[in-house]
């Protein structure tokens, strides 16, 4: 596991995460629009904000997408049972473990 990777990961797709936030907040929407739509915008800005990490890191969005789906599954269960808040954090942290996982040099041919 990288250390590295799993800070600068989970500090990217916070941030890209508090942008999209504050530009949803700033949109002149329905007051009732996250209730009844958020299960579908907040996944939605999930995966895109994944992809900007992606982009930021240069790490396959594959890699990113495979961490964002297990961020949100881990995220989602500590909503349930917590807060929406709490689920944030819990899938910020999964998103970074499962970014941090990520080796390059697994990816590449072997010499033989």
């Amino acid at each position: 596991m990288n250390s590295r990777l799993f800070w600068k990961s989970l500090a990217v797709q916070a941030v890209a995460v508090l942008l999209l936030f504050g530009v949803l907040v700033a949109l002149p929407l329905p007051d009732d629009f996250f209730e009844d739509f958020g299960f579908v915008v907040g996944p939605l800005a999930w995966l895109a904000c994944s992809a900007v990490t992606a982009r930021v890191l240069q790490l396959p969005l594959a890699v990113a997408l495979f961490a964002a789906v297990a961020g949100g599954v881990a995220g989602a269960i500590v909503l349930v049972v917590a807060s929406h808040w709490a689920g944030m954090v819990a899938a910020l942290l999964v998103f970074g473990a499962s970014c941090a996982g990520y080796d390059p040099a697994a990816e590449e041919a072997p010499t033989g």
